[in-house]
């Protein structure tokens, strides 16, 4: 009995970081829907209705950017406010932030504490953890407010000092969380950054934001290590680990590969980049390869774009960030994983192995899973929008709802006009789908398990099957 008791208190052990995780997010958004909901968070001075305010608020913690209404046109500037409070919780984890001031207030942090903040910031160290708290919030909140100081160069002259600075404030976090958020409405409805689309203040501040917060605190810690040493004895031969070359080379290749596709497929089109002249077109073109792995912002209209542009983008989408970061989408060292297990078992290698390094099968697996999980939450969510909403009768395709559907699980929130003509029933699947692509699929699923996998190994006979 004892020892019975003593294995399920380990398996609840093991599972707890990802329960705690996932209730936090919940809890985060349950109490923005509540704030949302207020008459006083819209400008009409009116009630949200729960289902609205439900979707506005899980898209701002899962920091997607899929809206029902446009930010600033229809939320008061206290709503504003909650949505951008969600957008930085979310952005960085409840979790971090609680267990970082916990450490700023001298307060200890226990055990099981402990293990929830690690698996909050992707860390297997717990030793290491106190350092990758202080950076990752400390960093976070630096970088964001530089990116406001350079964005102020631009929206205080155009909209004065206070308006102007709440204005970057605003998109700085939001384009660090990776959340697609704006306050551009006053320009027009769900404009984004259409107008800004010849600024490189603008579009390079933004994108550079973007970039940084995708890549996430490990990879961060990994680059601030290499250090200059002055002691030329002391010096040492030091190499990026794995994981944050991976990140770096996949991050490179997928921006320059996703620009060039892009300019490929819409060049000609007159209703996206065939408008612009040369060097607005590459701009645009690099700046929606960035904005479609993970963020949500638009300098073209997204409605427009070819169908082949929108597939293009849909695998951009689900491939996302990197993992730890702010970012969503199945992550790009799954990606790198898949691809060279396969190379490998091409080339009649029993193991994966990426830059001279063995991977282990549980990495393998787990990417895997995250892959397949993924494309099940994408399908079951096109057919849900499109069996659910009439969206032929408005000028969408199937295309669009396949768009949509994969831009709310990498939580992206691009949107090609099917959430706008939603339904209910649409918009709690879409909700369900971005939740689940914040936290993690594979997070997800452990954490309501009720038994986790026990660490005994078993003989078991070989079973064949043939492929």
């Amino acid at each position: 009995m004892f020892e019975r008791s003593r294995r399920q208190k380990g398996r609840n052990l093991a599972a707890m970081p990802s329960r705690v995780m996932m209730t936090s997010f919940a809890s985060i958004i349950a109490v923005g829907t509540f704030l949302l909901m207020l008459p006083f968070s819209s400008r009409a001075g009116r009630l949200t209705p729960f289902l609205d305010a439900l979707f506005t608020a899980t898209s701002a913690t899962c920091v997607t950017g899929l809206v029902v209404y446009d930010t600033y046109q229809y939320w008061s500037p206290f709503g504003q406010t909650v949505i951008l409070c969600l957008i930085q919780l979310g952005g960085l984890g409840l979790l971090t932030f609680t267990a970082f001031f916990n450490l700023l207030l001298g307060r200890k942090i226990g055990l099981r504490g402990m293990q929830v903040a690690s698996e909050s910031v992707s860390s297997d160290s717990l030793a290491e953890l106190p350092g990758m708290l202080r950076l990752t919030v400390g960093l976070s909140l630096c970088i964001e407010a530089a990116g406001a100081v350079l964005l102020c160069c631009v929206f205080v002259p155009q909209y004065g000092g206070a308006e102007g600075a709440a204005l970057s404030v605003f998109l700085s976090i939001s384009a660090f969380c990776n959340a697609g958020f704006d306050l551009l409405g006053r320009e027009a409805p769900f404009a984004s950054l259409t107008a800004y689309g010849n600024n490189p203040i603008v579009l390079g501040t933004i994108m550079a934001l973007i970039i940084l917060g995708g890549l996430g605190s490990t990879v961060w810690r990994d680059l601030l290590e290499l250090r200059p040493v002055r002691d030329p004895q002391k010096r040492r031969d030091r190499r990026l680990e794995v994981h944050t070359q991976i990140v770096l080379i996949m991050t490179g290749v997928l921006i320059v590969a996703g620009a060039f596709l892009f300019l490929l497929t819409e060049w000609s089109n007159p209703r996206t980049l065939g408008a612009l002249n040369v060097p607005e077109r590459i701009g645009a073109a690099l700046f929606q390869s960035v904005s479609f792995r993970t963020a949500g912002f638009n300098t073209v209209d997204i409605a427009s774009m070819r169908e082949v542009s929108k597939i293009m983008a849909g695998v951009l989408m689900f491939i996302g960030a990197a993992p730890g970061s702010t970012g969503g989408g199945v992550k790009v060292t799954a990606l790198a994983v898949i691809v060279m297990t396969v190379v490998c078992l091409v080339r009649g290698k029993e193991d994966t192995v990426i830059l001279g390094r063995r991977v282990s099968k549980h990495t393998v697996y787990r990417a895997l899973t995250v892959v397949i999980i993924g494309l099940g939450m994408v399908g079951f969510t096109t057919l849900v929008l499109t069996a659910t909403n009439r969206i032929t009768d408005v000028g969408l395709t199937g295309i669009d709802a396949l768009f949509e559907a994969v831009s709310a699980f990498a939580t992206v929130g691009l949107s090609a006009g099917v959430t706008g003509v939603a339904g209910a029933v649409s918009k709690l699947v879409l909700a369900l789908t971005m939740f689940v692509g914040r936290v993690g699929p594979v997070s997800v699923l452990f954490s309501m398990a009720l038994r986790t996998g026990s660490k005994r190994k078993e003989v078991l006979p070989d079973g064949k099957i043939y492929l």
